[in-house]
């Protein structure tokens, strides 16, 4: 399991090890860190150009400390100041000693233009609101310029607690963060600014004794919570699904819930709607019923919503005393009153404009603070939340660690990929996962389908369905 914590949790850690240990000796971990990094990416250390933008935190002294290591093994380095009154004297001191130089902002731009690499010290994991009309100049020649961008710990101008970015930022192309990730480093938007994460020990974790804000399953995981059927298994021990979807306008949104549903595991899927004849035809293995979703038979759990139009039945599937996920249309006016009052665990699957309907807010608001909106909705509604996007997020009702899943594509981003979604973790509440659980497995798995759906070219959402036993034996490898 991935896991990340808030800068107050990281900061009690850092102090805890502190106290135990030589002075400087975390920071001289973390620049070895660094420069180990930074050689490995420029390749031959000797002879290459270095620039570093040192701000006044920690973060200046940990660039510092990894210019000077990198300025004994040959590379030419130069240190720009934002605040020199403020700099890490330790750390300027011994830049100076292994032969770096201070160079003033005004030479920033000609130094960038011939550098190989830049190290962004300019704000540390505490930096709010973007970066300072100081430090804006100097992030931006360094994005235009040729060299690759190192940033220490977090890029500058992005928030660790939350993955907003609202102002200017320096985009890198790796970040070396230390201890334990950071929630923005997992976040969009502020994931896409930070490039590839190295994570360097520094020893925090035995520091590290609260509940993460953020975790990640990775293939060990999830092959420990999907179901797996034994010799006295049927197909209701093994989860029926019902899934209300599709309408006259949307049939194919029934159709690919339901392809979710089948090759997620379920036992059997009922079909309840309008479009059981184009159900039917692609998979005659569902059990359909025209009749109300009361009348349809045993079910373990429920979808309802996908293409469901102005269709009914959410109300009546939500009355009922089984895991329910509701999706798309379902979530239109949805009670939140009727939701709380449930006993059976919910879970709601909306995308950001569909949040951003439910919360009463621009998707705007939504797409810039995902974290705040999925841990908002959750308490609003008392229910577990899946929210669909670039980075997805599921979260609970009782505020434990938020779940940021670390699967999926791009090309993601297709009609239908969502009823898949919807479809899939509906079995996976119906085998008997909890809604925490079903709604992290199915992102995960179906952001795996959908890479190998995809193979670095446009895929469709039967696409996606089709590669879930791929993805699923791939976890359980």
């Amino acid at each position: 399991m991935r896991t990340a914590y808030s800068v107050e949790t990281v900061r009690a850690a850092e102090r805890e090890l502190m106290a135990r240990l030589p002075e400087g000796a975390l920071m001289q971990r973390a620049a070895a860190g660094l420069a180990a990094a930074c050689a490995d990416l420029l390749g031959r250390v000797y002879g290459s150009r270095v620039v570093l933008l040192v701000g006044s935190g920690d973060n200046g002294g940990d660039a510092l400390y990894a210019g000077a290591r990198l300025a004994r093994r040959g590379a030419g380095v130069s240190a720009v100041l934002l605040a020199p009154e403020r700099t890490h004297g330790e750390g300027l001191t011994a830049l100076r000693r292994a032969g770096g130089r201070v160079v003033k902002p005004g030479a920033a731009e000609a130094l960038m233009q011939r550098a190989d690499l830049v190290v962004d010290g300019i704000v540390g994991i505490g930096g709010k609101g973007g970066l300072r009309p100081e430090a804006a100049p100097l992030a931006e020649l360094a994005a235009d310029a040729r060299a690759a961008v190192v940033a220490v710990d977090l890029p500058s101008g992005v928030e660790a607690d939350t993955g907003e970015v609202r102002g200017a930022a320096l985009p890198a192309d790796l970040t070396v963060t230390f201890g334990t990730h950071k929630p923005g480093l997992l976040i969009d938007p502020a994931r896409e600014y930070a490039g590839a994460v190295r994570l360097v020990d520094i020893g925090l974790r035995s520091a590290l004794s609260a509940e993460p804000d953020l975790e990640a399953l990775q293939h060990a995981d999830v092959a420990e919570l999907l179901p797996e059927p034994g010799a006295a298994s049927d197909k209701y021990r093994r989860g029926v699904v019902g899934v209300v979807a599709g309408s006259a306008r949307y049939p194919g949104a029934a159709v690919l819930a339901v392809a979710g549903a089948l090759h997620g595991g379920a036992g059997a899927v009922r079909y309840v709607g309008s479009a059981a004849e184009a159900v039917i035809a692609r998979f005659p293995e569902t059990l359909v019923s025209d009749g109300s979703p009361a009348k349809a038979g045993r079910v373990q759990a429920w979808v309802v919503g996908p293409g469901l139009g102005d269709g009914t039945g959410a109300d009546e599937v939500l009355a009922s005393d089984v895991p329910v996920l509701v999706d798309a249309d379902g979530l239109r006016g949805l009670d939140a009153d009727a939701v709380r009052a449930r006993r059976a665990p919910t879970l709601l699957t909306p995308h950001a404009g569909e949040a951003a309907a439910l919360l009463g807010v621009p998707r705007e608001r939504v797409e810039a603070a995902r974290l705040d909106s999925v841990r908002e909705l959750a308490a609003r509604y008392g229910a577990t939340v899946l929210l669909k996007g670039s980075t997805t997020l599921v979260a609970d009702a009782d505020r434990g660690p938020v779940r940021v899943n670390p699967t999926g594509t791009p090309w993601l981003a297709t009609a239908g990929s969502g009823d898949v979604l919807s479809g899939l973790a509906g079995a996976l509440l119906a085998a008997g996962l909890d809604a925490r659980d079903a709604g992290s497995v199915a992102a995960y798995l179906h952001g795996l389908a959908g890479r190998y759906a995809a193979d670095g070219a446009p895929l469709t959402a039967s696409g996606i369905a089709g590669a879930l036993p791929d993805a699923w034996r791939d976890v359980q490898r």
